[in-house]
């Protein structure tokens, strides 16, 4: 059997629970132990793919085609081993759960309640991923924080985990803030103490409290809390503001938490952390030989978290290029043919970003015209790629009114078509062309020179197609297909020969670019940006 640890928040949500929670693992498997982490989030949706990225910021896709948490992005990218289906659980999952079963008939005729019901089938979610003897210890981050009406579930399924499980085999870690008044000049720990007791009522005893603070913690205040919070003295840590998410592992190394989860559940069998690949990936990542600029054409820039997993990308690559990637959002609703000189002046590559719908989409059909026309490095993923389709049919195969069914259904060139068996769904949730595929790459293409291989393996999530009933046309005119799905024949990667970069993939590299091995797309695009800099 597992370990079991419980990160919970309070005070205010965004405090970095899952970072805390990916680094918490990244000691434990630095120490030689097999950690996973899940996340239940406390709301009603069944997952986050039907949600705006202004609500939720980006759909995190798993090898398997969940849709899920953005945090699970983080959890990979640290631990740089996959998630699952199983590592992502809401409110609304658990709900249609327990209705379907209750609608099979198998509580009996019992009256169906929160709890046991409810909490049962958390708890039995919970306790999954420990059972098959796979990780030493399974970290659970609950959303959202301490309070809400919507997680009083999941904390109470912590409660009977606690009473359930012998104490050594459960641990609950509580993150809370500590705010700095500047009209006072100090640290003020009220709304920890409140959030400990509101979390104290509910029967949940925090065992470590970890607490935000912009100022650095005092002995003296740290002894006030664990006095107040009814925490042994040396379980109240700091996590004070880093430069990167990718420090926080060494902060937490230097605050002891992971040895105090060690001591807490009786785990012996451990080592020396050895964090070599983790440090000599930080010391390029703060100490970059040159800058380059890259714009993002993208529909939702201002939420950061829309584009998560790719500004994340951009980090991997850029360290493992010794550059520093400087980010220029460009809002595409905002771009036209008077402005575009304007905007994209003195950038070094161009990434057309992902997403949905009509909104926008002119303004990235112009970016990637300007990209192709002044030979600038040219990255587009998913909409980004079917936005070059639909610029190279107009522009160079002189199809006008070339456009995405998507767009425009009564296109009389419908470029990208929608899927053949997304024609019949009609349910939004859960049903695009989710997960791995594997991609059949030709030779002596950009793309084979990125790849180094044939037969590569990528995340998708959409459901429009390039149209395979213009593929000769596109040929014929100097469009390269070079990679394809074997068993559909589906278009994956386009890209130009007689340009310095310009690629657009249907699929999503993003998803699986890690600290210790990023995404070869981005590395080759900032190697091409690089190249832009110094011309």
């Amino acid at each position: 059997m597992a370990k079991y640890v419980f990160v919970t928040g309070g005070v205010t949500s965004s405090l970095g629970k899952g970072i805390i929670a990916a680094s918490l693992a990244k000691l434990l498997q630095a120490r030689g132990l097999t950690a996973t982490i899940q996340k239940f989030d406390p709301y009603i949706n069944v997952d986050p793919g039907t949600l705006n990225p202004y609500e939720h910021g980006e759909c995190y896709v798993t090898e398997d085609g969940a849709e899920t948490d953005l945090d699970l992005g983080h959890y990979e990218r640290f631990l740089n081993t996959p998630t699952s289906q199983a590592n992502n659980v809401t409110t609304g999952r658990i709900y249609q759960t327990v209705i379907n079963k209750e609608r099979a008939g198998e509580f009996l005729g019992k009256t169906v309640q929160v709890v046991p019901h409810i909490t049962d089938e958390i708890k039995h979610r919970m306790l999954l991923l420990g059972k098959d003897g796979k990780y030493d210890v399974v970290i659970t981050e609950i959303g959202g924080t301490v309070g809400d009406i919507e997680s009083l579930p999941f904390v109470e399924t912590v409660r009977q985990i606690q009473w359930e499980l012998p104490e050594e085999d459960v641990m609950v870690v509580h993150l809370t803030l500590v705010p700095y008044l500047k009209a006072a000049k100090e640290l003020k720990t009220k709304p920890t103490q409140h959030s400990v007791r509101m979390l104290s009522e509910a029967g949940v005893r925090p065992d470590v409290i970890v607490c935000r603070a912009e100022e650095p913690l005092n002995d003296d205040i740290k002894r006030k809390i664990a006095l107040f919070c009814n925490v042994k003295a040396g379980r109240v840590i700091e996590a004070a503001d880093a430069s990167t998410i990718y420090e926080v592992p060494l902060k937490m190394l230097e605050e002891k938490l992971d040895l105090i989860v060690l001591e807490k559940l009786k785990i012996t069998n451990f080592k020396e952390p050895d964090l070599t690949k983790w440090n000599i990936f930080l010391t390029k990542l703060k100490n970059p030989k040159s800058t380059v600029n890259i714009g993002l054409i993208g529909k939702y820039i201002e939420l950061q978290d829309a584009y998560k997993s790719i500004l994340e990308g951009f980090i991997h690559a850029g360290a493992m290029n010794e550059v520093k990637v400087n980010v220029v959002n460009v809002h595409s609703e905002e771009l036209n043919a008077d402005n575009v000189n304007e905007k994209l002046n003195g950038l070094d590559g161009l990434l057309v970003a992902p997403g949905f719908g009509n909104r926008g989409i002119e303004g990235k059909i112009i970016a990637v015209q300007y990209a192709r026309e002044n030979k600038l490095p040219f990255f587009g993923i998913c909409l980004g790629m079917q936005m070059a389709v639909i610029e190279y049919a107009r522009n160079v195969l002189g199809l006008k009114q070339a456009h995405s069914v998507e767009m425009d259904p009564n296109s009389p060139d419908p470029v990208i078509n929608m899927m053949e068996e997304q024609k019949r769904i009609t349910m939004k949730g859960g049903t695009m062309r989710l997960g791995a595929y594997p991609c059949t790459i030709t030779k002596d293409t950009l793309a084979y020179k990125i790849y180094g291989t044939t037969e590569i393996s990528e995340r998708h999530r959409h459901r429009y197609e390039f149209n395979n009933d213009y593929l000769k046309a596109f040929q014929d005119a100097g469009m390269v297909t070079s990679g394809v799905n074997p068993a559909t024949g589906l278009v994956e990667i386009v890209e130009l020969p007689n340009h310095p970069f310009f690629i657009g993939v249907q699929y999503h590299p993003e998803l699986k670019s890690t600290v210790e091995y990023p995404a070869p797309l981005f590395v080759h695009f900032i190697v091409a940006a690089k190249l832009q800099a110094k011309k």
